[in-house]
């Protein structure tokens, strides 16, 4: 089953619908056939990041950005630490 995915638009509007018109989650969600917990993480996502919320696939916000690349220096840094371990314990104890 592939997942749905929404435009910026949509997810604008739907948050709109909330604030503006002081519809439910529940009501909205009903109306525009999405889960009230797509609503609900939409709604604070446009609340903390404002205009910048919802940047699409290609425009990563710059946390983000730092984010992947801390995690991918951390896996690095794990399979490193990794085979220096497997190196002194190799040296450690020699076969014979």
């Amino acid at each position: 089953m592939a997942r749905k995915t929404y435009t910026r638009e949509f997810k604008l509007q739907a948050v709109q619908m909330l604030t503006d018109q002081k519809l439910s989650v529940a009501e909205v969600a009903r109306k525009l056939g999405v889960s009230e917990g797509c609503l609900r993480a939409w709604k604070s996502a446009a609340q903390a990041d404002g205009a910048g919320a919802f940047p699409g696939h290609g425009n990563a916000t710059p946390g983000d950005d730092e984010l992947r690349r801390l995690r991918a220096e951390v896996t690095r840094l794990k399979a490193e630490r990794d085979l220096l371990k497997k190196a002194a314990a190799y040296f450690a104890n020699p076969p014979s």
